[in-house]
C-alpha cells in the first residue's frame, strides 16, 4: 500500500475523531480495535483491512467511501499537499532521525496553521528557484558532513577493485584503456561516437543504454575524464547500485537513492584512480614544505593524470584523514567567456564559516576570491593566444590567504575566519567558450598552522574578501563589480533602529 494512502487515511481519521470529541480509547472500543493498532493507523504506519475500515466508518458515522477516498476536507488540504509533494516523497528524513509520518501527524494536529506553513515553504522555494533535486543535493551534503566526508567502506570497495584492474598496491594511475577493457570483459559495449556526433547529446558525458550494457561515452572528453567514467561504471557494478542515474550529467532526479548511488560510485571511482595511501603521502609531503610552490598541484594532477576537480574532491576526502584537518570547503564556478556572468555550480562546505552557496543568485560574487581571479587570468591568456591565432588551454593555478570581512561572516574571536585557498581554472572539454574553476579552501586554525608549514609563506598574497560585492564593506576595492547595496540598506536600517532606540 503506497505511503501516501496510509498517511492520508491517518490524518483523516485523526481529524474525524477530534471532530466527534472521541479519545483513542473510545474510538478503538467502538470499532473493536486495540488502542495501539488505532494509533498506528493514525500515524500512517498501518493500513487496515477492508472489514476494519468498515468498522471505523461505522464508529465515526461516515460513509465507507468517504473514509477511504483521497479527498479531504478543506482544512486538511495543506496536509494532503505536503503528503503528496515530491519533496516529502523523496527527501531522506531517516538520515537525520526524522520520521516523515510524525511530521505529517504534527501538521495534522494543527490544521489551521499547517496551510500557512506549507504556503510559506512553497513561497520561499519559488523565490529561490529551488527544485526537488536542490533539496536532495543539500541532503547529500549534510550526509557527507555527518560522516566527515570519509567513508571507509567505500575505500574498501576501491581497494578490492584495483587488483582486478592490474593495479594492486602498485603506484600510478589506472589507464582508461584498462578500465574500458574491464567493462568490456563484463559484457559492456562502449560507444564513443554517438554522443559527440549528435548536437542534442554533445554536452552529455555519458549515457547508459536501455539494455543496461551499452555505455555511450563522449569521445571528446579528456583521458582522465574517460577513466573516471569507466571507473564509476565499474563502481556501480561493485556496489550493486539499484537506483543509479543513467546519464551524466543527469536530466532530472526524483529520489534520494539516485543521488546517493551516484555519490558512492563517484567516491569509489576517485579512490580507484587516486589511491588513499598515495594521496595521503603526497598531502603530507606538501604540508611539510616550508614554502608554497604553485607547481605542486600541477605536479599532483600530472602524477595522477587527474583533472583539478577529481583531485580536489579526493583531497576533501583524504585531508581530514591524512592531516586531521576537517574545516575545508570546495567551490566550482563556470564562466561563459562571451558574457560577464559567473555562476556558482557546486559547493561543499565542511567549515563553520559561510561561503558562497548559491542563495545570492542575483548578486556578484567577490572578485577578490582566487577562483574569480583565476578565471580572469585564464580569460586574458586565452585572448592573447587568440590574437596570435593560437589556443591556450593550460590550467591557471592561484593561491592566497584570505580573511573574511563584514558581519555576513562572523569570525572566531581567537582565530578569525581566515583560509588558505588554491584555485585551478581551465576550459571545459564539452562546452566551447566556457571556463571552469574549482577551489579548495582550508581554514587556518591553530591545528592547521601546526600541520601546514607553508601557511605563513610571505609569497602568499593576503587578501580581505567578502561574500558578494553587494555585501562588501571594503571601500578601496578596484575589482568591485557592483555597489554595496545590501550593505547600505542594512546600514540605513541600523541607523533607523538606533534612532528609534534613542527615541
Amino acid at each position: 500500500m503506497p505511503n501516501r494512502l496510509r498517511l492520508i487515511l491517518g490524518v483523516k481519521l485523526r481529524a474525524l475523531r477530534h471532530e466527534r470529541g472521541l479519545g483513542l480509547k473510545q474510538l478503538a472500543g467502538k470499532a473493536g480495535l486495540s488502542v495501539s493498532y488505532l494509533s498506528e493507523i493514525e500515524k500512517g504506519k498501518k493500513y487496515p483491512k477492508p472489514d476494519k475500515l468498515v468498522d471505523l466508518a461505522h464508529a465515526l458515522g461516515v460513509p465507507y467511501d468517504d473514509l477511504v477516498s483521497l479527498r479531504v476536507d478543506k482544512g486538511l488540504g495543506a496536509v494532503k499537499s505536503a503528503i503528496e509533494s515530491p519533496l516529502l516523497r523523496s527527501f531522506p528524513f531517516a538520515l537525520f532521525g526524522v520520521d516523515p509520518e510524525a511530521l505529517v501527524a504534527l501538521l495534522a494536529g494543527a490544521e489551521d496553521k499547517a496551510d500557512a506553513l506549507v504556503r510559506a515553504v512553497t513561497d520561499v522555494t519559488r523565490a529561490y528557484d529551488a527544485r526537488v533535486e536542490d533539496f536532495l543535493l543539500a541532503a547529500l551534503r549534510a550526509y557527507q558532513q555527518i560522516h566527515g566526508n570519509t567513508f571507509p567502506d567505500l575505500e574498501a570497495v576501491a581497494d578490492g577493485l584495483r587488483p582486478e584492474l592490474g593495479a594492486g598496491d602498485a603506484p600510478g594511475f589506472v589507464e582508461a584503456d584498462a578500465l574500458r577493457a574491464a567493462l568490456e570483459s563484463r559484457g559492456y559495449r562502449i560507444d564513443t561516437e554517438r554522443l559527440q556526433t549528435d548536437p542534442a547529446l554533445a554536452t552529455f558525458r555519458q549515457a547508459l543504454g536501455a539494455d543496461g550494457r551499452t555505455l555511450y561515452v563522449n569521445g571528446a572528453l579528456r583521458p582522465a575524464q574517460l577513466a573516471f567514467l569507466y571507473a564509476r561504471e565499474l563502481a556501480f557494478l561493485a556496489l550493486g547500485a539499484q537506483h543509479r542515474p543513467r546519464t551524466s550529467p543527469w536530466v532530472r532526479v526524483d529520489r534520494f537513492e539516485e543521488v546517493l548511488d551516484n555519490f558512492e560510485a563517484s567516491y569509489v571511482a576517485g579512490a580507484v584512480l587516486l589511491p588513499a595511501a598515495e594521496i595521503d603521502a603526497a598531502t603530507e609531503a606538501l604540508a611539510d614544505s616550508e614554502a608554497w610552490d604553485p607547481s605542486a598541484f600541477r605536479d599532483l594532477m600530472a602524477r595522477f593524470a587527474s583533472t583539478p576537480e577529481m583531485l580536489f574532491h579526493r583531497l576533501t576526502q583524504r585531508v581530514p584523514q591524512a592531516l586531521g584537518l576537517d574545516e575545508l570547503y570546495l567551490l566550482r564556478f563556470h564562466h561563459e567567456t562571451a558574457a560577464r556572468e559567473v555562476r556558482l555550480t557546486k559547493t561543499f562546505n565542511l567549515s563553520r564559516v559561510p561561503v558562497p552557496h548559491g542563495v545570492e543568485a542575483d548578486e556578484h560574487y567577490c572578485r577578490r576570491w582566487p577562483s574569480l581571479q583565476a578565471l580572469a587570468e585564464l580569460d586574458r591568456r586565452q585572448a592573447r593566444a587568440a590574437g596570435r591565432g593560437e589556443t591556450d588551454d593550460r590550467p591557471v593555478v592561484l593561491a592566497q590567504r584570505q580573511r573574511f570581512v563584514g558581519d555576513e561572516v562572523p569570525a572566531s574571536p581567537t582565530e578569525g575566519a581566515e583560509f588558505f585557498v588554491v584555485a585551478i581554472a581551465r576550459p571545459l572539454a564539452l562546452r566551447p567558450g566556457v571556463n571552469s574553476v574549482v577551489s579548495l579552501g582550508l581554514r587556518l586554525t591553530r591545528k592547521t598552522k601546526r600541520q601546514v608549514r607553508f601557511w605563513d609563506d610571505p609569497a602568499l598574497p593576503r587578501v580581505d574578501v567578502s561574500l558578494t560585492c553587494e555585501r562588501c564593506p571594503i571601500t578601496d576595492c578596484r575589482v568591485r563589480a557592483a555597489p554595496p547595496t545590501v550593505l547600505r540598506a542594512r546600514e540605513v536600517r541600523d541607523e533607523r533602529q538606533a534612532a528609534l532606540d534613542a527615541l
